[in-house]
């Protein structure tokens, strides 16, 4: 239908025209400071192979001027002086009405929240249309639908003027024409920086709804981001009140945080004290093991600990200090009057004048002096004073010993007092000889001794050695050392390897009798002087004495007996005799005025003898 107005090629309804022809300046000069200057979209969609093009800001000269047509169309024109830089618009066109059919799309606001997050320039992919919202997220009214623009034919001077849009709608940006005006301003610096605010009422318009065809691409992607559009979850949630403190809500998660955190710690240290109890104790539970109830303590008499226990008592440990040396070692109680029987050579380091001090089972201490020794026999007999409650050991009879009788040592090895052991009699009448020290014979003691297995150390000498009756049979009094062969215990020799000796307590019962009677004692004697140095089997008689006299003493036992120089002894009572000592030992088991059973060699004959023991005073 032709409705008065030029006629002409119509060109499509996006495109632009490419060159526009000059305007003169209106003769009323240039515009007022205070007219708007709308710029266009930060980004728009271009035609399908056309790519978007920059922001250009429009020019302020050339202010479109209000639609001549009821169609809506517009064709510039000059200005004059005077006259506002638009006239009424029927149409509400921008900038001072709603959107118009041809007026550029309002250009895409970018919010930034009193609190909120600030949106990126372009951000997002294609998002479903939601409907407006203001910037806190609440929905706003639509405001009315606009007219639909009629399309009118191209205008007379050859330019094509943008066809209507509908209202809401985003026009494509397009290069500013090669001639028209330059802008008063240089372009803003930041193309994506926010244009002047618009009237709300632009920003809600609404959509058509049936676009025209090839529309959709172009307002899709206009509408793939509207800061305002998603209902109930906008891109930028309100902030908190002004005036709330916005780092609150942090400090609380950090504070939440903090008490995980530290409840964590703290259950893990429970956990770990829990299970290390349960790991040492083997569970929660107090763990009582099933136990014997506590007895008496009664012992058969006869056991090790019914032993001990009867003679502990009786027996005592004694320190010796002398000028030169002191030792330690064992005794035991003979009688209520506090006669103590031990060693020779365990007082022996006193002297004369050194210090005997003895101390009891219970830990009591006295002072003890000599009553006598005999180096001989290795024996000496202590008393104490001031002392009561004495309880002497009984002595039993060495003869009824038999091997592999079980025996009990007692005494303070390396000064442990009352440390008992336990063994058996291993042996039987064993010449021993033990001293020397001195190098003249003087201190050479010779023991018909008995043997035993049971531990005995240095410091058990002189402690008794009984019976499974408690009786004591023997003093312990020399070890065998596997370093050095046999020596007394004064030697510093190692400790026990099983082989103990004890002088048989019938010999020391004699000995300890005449020590207490006259400080002395006797040796019983045949009356010859033997030749040490002879190495065959036997003792032979030697041919002097140690003073150059005869070797056979006159009127002595042995001359009565027909005894003469030269002969070799080889038995005492039927046991044979392999050495010196050996008859010494075999002769000293015996009393003197024993009589005494001898078999000789002479000239290879062989003679048997019998004599009566002779007496000689000890040293």
């Amino acid at each position: 239908m032709d409705d008065g107005k030029p006629t002409g090629p119509q060109a499509k309804w996006w495109s632009r025209p490419t060159r526009r022809a000059a305007h003169p300046e209106p003769a009323g000069g240039p515009a007022p400071a205070n007219a708007p200057e709308p710029e266009e979209p930060a980004a728009a969609s271009a035609a399908p192979d056309q790519a978007p093009a920059a922001p250009v800001p429009a020019v302020p000269d050339q202010a479109a001027a209000p639609a001549d047509e009821p169609g809506g169309q517009a064709v510039p024109r000059p200005r004059t002086s005077g006259q506002p830089m638009h006239e009424p618009d029927e149409y509400s066109t921008p900038p001072y009405g709603g959107p118009g059919p041809w007026a550029p799309a309002p250009p895409v606001q970018r919010p930034t929240p009193a609190h909120g997050t600030v949106v990126p320039p372009g951000a997002g992919g294609p998002s479903p249309q939601y409907p407006a919202t203001n910037g806190a997220g609440i929905p706003a009214p639509a405001p009315p639908p606009a007219p639909a623009p009629a399309p009118h034919p191209a205008p007379a001077d050859g330019h094509t003027p943008p066809h209507a849009q509908p209202a809401g709608s985003f026009a494509a940006p397009q290069p500013a024409p090669a001639d028209a005006f330059p802008p008063p301003h240089a372009a803003p610096t930041d193309t994506y920086a926010a244009p002047p605010p618009q009237p709300q009422a632009h920003a809600n318009a609404q959509q058509p709804a049936h676009p025209a065809p090839g529309q959709q691409h172009q307002q899709t992607q206009w509408l793939q981001y509207d800061p305002w559009g998603a209902p109930g979850q906008p891109f930028t949630r309100p902030g908190p009140p002004e005036g709330a403190e916005p780092g609150r809500k942090k400090k609380r998660r950090g504070g939440a945080f903090v008490g995980v955190l530290l409840l964590a710690l703290v259950a893990s240290g429970i956990g770990g004290g829990v299970g290390a109890y349960i790991e040492r104790n083997g569970g929660l539970t107090t763990v009582e093991l099933p136990q014997a109830g506590r007895d008496n303590g009664d012992r058969a008499p006869d056991s090790v600990a019914g032993i001990a226990a009867s003679a502990l008592p009786s027996v005592v440990t004694l320190h010796v200090t002398g000028t030169a040396e002191s030792g330690t070692g064992t005794g035991f109680v003979l009688d209520g009057q506090g006669h103590i029987l031990t060693n020779n050579h365990v007082v022996a380091p006193a002297g004369s004048s050194g210090d005997i001090t003895v101390t009891f089972s219970t830990g009591e201490t006295a002072s003890a002096e000599l009553v006598g020794k005999d180096s001989g026999y290795d024996l000496a007999v202590v008393r104490v004073r001031g002392v009561s409650g004495l309880k002497p050991l009984p002595l039993g009879n060495s003869d009824n010993v038999r091997v592999g009788d079980p025996v009990v040592a007692i005494g303070a090895p390396f000064d442990l007092s009352n440390t008992v052991t336990s063994g058996i009699i291993s042996a039987k009448q064993r010449p021993i000889t033990a001293g020397g020290e001195k190098g003249d014979g003087s201190d050479i003691s010779y023991v018909d001794a008995l043997q035993t297995d049971a531990p005995i150390n240095p410091g058990n000498s002189g402690g008794p050695l009984v019976d499974s009756q408690a009786h004591v049979i023997g003093i312990n009094s020399a070890i065998r050392a596997a370093d050095s062969g046999t020596g007394p215990e004064s030697g510093g020799q190692s400790g026990s390897i099983g082989l103990g000796f004890a002088i048989p307590i019938n010999q020391g019962k004699r000995v300890a009798e005449e020590l207490i009677s006259t400080g002395k004692a006797t040796h019983p004697v045949i009356g010859v002087t033997l030749d040490m140095k002879y190495t065959g089997d036997g003792a032979k008689v030697g041919t002097k004495d140690a003073d150059g006299g005869p070797a056979v003493a006159k009127d002595g036992p042995a001359d009565k007996a027909g005894i003469k120089s030269g002969d070799v002894i080889t038995q005492v009572e039927g046991q044979r005799v392999h050495s010196g000592e050996e008859l010494i030992v075999k002769i000293r088991a015996h009393r003197p005025g024993d009589d005494l059973d001898l078999k000789l060699t002479r000239g290879g004959e062989e003679r048997t003898v019998t004599l009566k023991l002779g007496s000689a005073s000890g040293t």
